[in-house]
Protein backbone atom coordinates (compact mmCIF):
# COMPACT_ATOMS: atom_id res chain seq x y z
CA UNK A 1 0.00 0.00 0.00
CA UNK A 2 1.64 3.29 -0.81
CA UNK A 3 1.01 5.94 1.59
CA UNK A 4 -0.29 9.06 0.73
CA UNK A 5 2.11 12.05 1.61
CA UNK A 6 -0.28 15.03 0.37
CA UNK A 7 -1.78 15.73 3.89
CA UNK A 8 -2.80 19.31 4.49
CA UNK A 9 -1.21 21.28 7.70
CA UNK A 10 -4.07 19.75 9.38
CA UNK A 11 -4.24 16.46 8.84
CA UNK A 12 -0.46 16.58 9.32
CA UNK A 13 -0.60 18.43 12.73
CA UNK A 14 -3.12 15.81 13.99
CA UNK A 15 -1.07 13.00 12.75
CA UNK A 16 1.89 14.00 15.28
CA UNK A 17 -0.47 13.30 18.02
CA UNK A 18 -0.39 10.01 18.80
CA UNK A 19 3.02 9.55 19.95
CA UNK A 20 2.78 13.08 21.39
CA UNK A 21 0.76 12.41 24.73
CA UNK A 22 2.02 10.80 27.37
CA UNK A 23 1.86 7.04 27.77
CA UNK A 24 -0.72 4.78 29.91
CA UNK A 25 -0.19 1.23 30.74
CA UNK A 26 -0.66 -1.14 27.99
CA UNK A 27 -2.48 -3.56 30.77
CA UNK A 28 -5.22 -0.59 31.64
CA UNK A 29 -8.41 -1.74 30.62
CA UNK A 30 -10.32 0.46 28.41
CA UNK A 31 -13.02 2.43 28.73
CA UNK A 32 -14.58 1.06 25.07
CA UNK A 33 -13.62 -2.34 25.82
CA UNK A 34 -17.03 -3.18 27.68
CA UNK A 35 -19.02 -2.04 25.15
CA UNK A 36 -20.42 -4.40 22.58
CA UNK A 37 -18.75 -3.81 18.86
CA UNK A 38 -21.02 -2.51 16.06
CA UNK A 39 -20.36 -6.00 14.21
CA UNK A 40 -21.51 -8.18 16.83
CA UNK A 41 -25.02 -6.03 16.60
CA UNK A 42 -24.84 -6.16 12.73
CA UNK A 43 -24.85 -10.43 13.94
CA UNK A 44 -28.13 -9.84 15.45
CA UNK A 45 -30.01 -6.82 12.78
CA UNK A 46 -27.86 -6.43 9.86
CA UNK A 47 -26.68 -3.58 7.93
CA UNK A 48 -24.13 -1.92 9.91
CA UNK A 49 -21.20 -0.62 7.29
CA UNK A 50 -18.40 0.93 8.47
CA UNK A 51 -16.37 2.95 5.66
CA UNK A 52 -14.81 5.65 8.43
CA UNK A 53 -10.94 4.73 7.51
CA UNK A 54 -8.60 5.28 4.92
CA UNK A 55 -5.63 3.02 6.33
CA UNK A 56 -2.32 3.18 4.34
CA UNK A 57 1.29 1.93 5.27
CA UNK A 58 4.47 2.09 3.68
CA UNK A 59 7.37 0.11 3.86
CA UNK A 60 6.64 -3.40 5.22
CA UNK A 61 7.95 -5.94 2.63
CA UNK A 62 7.02 -9.34 1.12
CA UNK A 63 9.48 -11.08 3.67
CA UNK A 64 11.76 -10.32 6.68
CA UNK A 65 14.59 -12.82 7.35
CA UNK A 66 14.14 -14.22 11.15
CA UNK A 67 16.84 -12.68 13.40
CA UNK A 68 17.73 -9.61 10.90
CA UNK A 69 17.71 -5.93 12.12
CA UNK A 70 14.67 -3.42 12.30
CA UNK A 71 11.92 -3.51 9.66
CA UNK A 72 10.44 0.54 9.81
CA UNK A 73 7.33 1.20 8.51
CA UNK A 74 5.01 3.76 8.64
CA UNK A 75 0.72 3.86 8.92
CA UNK A 76 -1.75 6.46 8.40
CA UNK A 77 -5.86 6.53 9.47
CA UNK A 78 -7.96 9.54 8.34
CA UNK A 79 -11.00 9.94 9.24
CA UNK A 80 -13.03 10.01 5.54
CA UNK A 81 -16.62 10.33 7.40
CA UNK A 82 -18.48 13.37 8.01
CA UNK A 83 -19.06 12.64 11.61
CA UNK A 84 -16.50 13.20 14.22
CA UNK A 85 -15.26 9.97 15.98
CA UNK A 86 -15.74 9.64 19.64
CA UNK A 87 -13.62 8.29 22.61
CA UNK A 88 -10.93 7.41 19.72
CA UNK A 89 -8.02 4.86 20.90
CA UNK A 90 -4.87 3.55 18.67
CA UNK A 91 -3.38 0.33 19.15
CA UNK A 92 -0.96 -1.83 17.22
CA UNK A 93 0.19 -5.38 16.79
CA UNK A 94 2.30 -7.98 15.32
CA UNK A 95 1.25 -11.41 14.58
CA UNK A 96 -0.07 -14.25 12.60
CA UNK A 97 -3.26 -15.51 11.76
CA UNK A 98 -4.25 -19.03 13.33
CA UNK A 99 -6.16 -20.99 10.31
CA UNK A 100 -5.44 -24.58 11.60
CA UNK A 101 -5.62 -26.42 15.51
CA UNK A 102 -1.92 -26.13 16.23
CA UNK A 103 -0.47 -23.85 14.37
CA UNK A 104 1.01 -21.10 16.54
CA UNK A 105 1.17 -17.23 16.30
CA UNK A 106 4.45 -15.59 15.88
CA UNK A 107 3.57 -12.60 17.72
CA UNK A 108 5.59 -13.96 21.30
CA UNK A 109 8.42 -14.38 18.76
CA UNK A 110 8.85 -10.72 18.01
CA UNK A 111 9.32 -7.26 18.90
CA UNK A 112 7.32 -3.92 17.76
CA UNK A 113 7.39 -0.69 18.65
CA UNK A 114 6.36 2.67 17.79
CA UNK A 115 8.44 6.41 17.62
CA UNK A 116 7.42 8.58 20.85
CA UNK A 117 8.41 12.04 18.85
CA UNK A 118 8.00 13.72 22.88
CA UNK A 119 10.68 12.12 24.11
CA UNK A 120 12.39 11.22 20.92
CA UNK A 121 12.56 7.01 21.62
CA UNK A 122 11.39 3.61 20.61
CA UNK A 123 8.83 2.48 22.67
CA UNK A 124 8.13 -1.17 22.95
CA UNK A 125 4.65 -2.80 22.67
CA UNK A 126 3.76 -6.39 24.61
CA UNK A 127 1.35 -7.47 26.71
CA UNK A 128 1.36 -9.66 29.94
CA UNK A 129 0.94 -12.78 27.52
CA UNK A 130 4.71 -11.69 25.79
CA UNK A 131 2.49 -11.33 22.73
CA UNK A 132 3.73 -8.14 20.44
CA UNK A 133 0.69 -5.55 20.77
CA UNK A 134 -0.94 -2.41 22.70
CA UNK A 135 -1.84 1.20 23.04
CA UNK A 136 -0.15 3.07 21.25
CA UNK A 137 -1.04 7.14 22.86
CA UNK A 138 -3.22 9.37 20.76
CA UNK A 139 -5.88 11.95 20.33
CA UNK A 140 -9.42 11.10 22.07
CA UNK A 141 -11.39 12.39 19.40
CA UNK A 142 -10.98 12.23 15.34
CA UNK A 143 -12.58 15.37 13.15
CA UNK A 144 -13.27 14.69 9.76
CA UNK A 145 -10.42 14.35 7.40
CA UNK A 146 -7.75 14.41 10.58
CA UNK A 147 -5.46 11.76 10.54
CA UNK A 148 -3.22 9.60 12.71
CA UNK A 149 0.21 9.04 11.52
CA UNK A 150 2.74 6.45 13.25
CA UNK A 151 5.93 5.07 13.06
CA UNK A 152 6.73 1.76 13.87
CA UNK A 153 8.82 -0.68 13.49
CA UNK A 154 9.35 -4.50 14.09
CA UNK A 155 11.31 -7.76 13.66
CA UNK A 156 11.31 -11.30 14.83
CA UNK A 157 13.38 -13.75 16.29
CA UNK A 158 15.66 -15.86 14.62
CA UNK A 159 14.05 -18.77 17.30
CA UNK A 160 10.66 -18.75 15.56
CA UNK A 161 10.29 -22.47 14.18
CA UNK A 162 10.03 -23.24 10.53
CA UNK A 163 7.53 -26.11 10.81
CA UNK A 164 4.63 -24.15 9.61
CA UNK A 165 3.36 -21.63 7.17
CA UNK A 166 3.28 -18.06 8.80
CA UNK A 167 0.84 -15.70 7.31
CA UNK A 168 2.04 -12.70 9.28
CA UNK A 169 1.16 -9.01 9.61
CA UNK A 170 1.38 -6.12 11.22
CA UNK A 171 -1.26 -3.55 11.95
CA UNK A 172 -2.27 -0.07 13.45
CA UNK A 173 -5.78 -0.55 14.83
CA UNK A 174 -8.54 2.78 15.39
CA UNK A 175 -11.34 2.10 17.44
CA UNK A 176 -13.71 4.51 18.32
CA UNK A 177 -17.69 3.95 19.95
CA UNK A 178 -20.43 4.98 16.72
CA UNK A 179 -24.23 4.96 17.13
CA UNK A 180 -26.19 1.80 15.58
CA UNK A 181 -29.55 0.57 16.20
CA UNK A 182 -30.18 3.03 19.26
CA UNK A 183 -27.19 1.36 21.23
CA UNK A 184 -23.72 2.58 21.63
CA UNK A 185 -20.94 0.12 19.99
CA UNK A 186 -17.27 0.21 18.58
CA UNK A 187 -16.05 0.25 15.42
CA UNK A 188 -12.51 -0.22 14.06
CA UNK A 189 -10.38 0.42 11.44
CA UNK A 190 -6.63 -0.95 10.60
CA UNK A 191 -3.88 0.52 8.15
CA UNK A 192 -0.70 -2.14 7.65
CA UNK A 193 0.60 -4.63 5.60
CA UNK A 194 1.44 -8.74 5.73
CA UNK A 195 4.79 -10.26 5.47
CA UNK A 196 6.23 -13.95 5.77
CA UNK A 197 9.36 -14.76 7.70
CA UNK A 198 11.87 -16.71 5.75
CA UNK A 199 15.69 -17.83 7.22
CA UNK A 200 18.93 -16.00 6.58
Amino acid sequence: MKLRRALSVSAATAALLPVAVATAPASQASPVAKIPTCYDLDTAYGQYHNNTFVGRSFGIPKSITLGADWTTYTATLTNASAKELKSFELSAKLGSYVYNEGDRDLSAYGDLQYWDTSQRAWKTLRQADGNARGTIPGPKTLKPRESVHVQLRFRVSKDLPLDQTYDAFTVITGTFVDRYRDMDCTAHGDAGGSFYPRKG
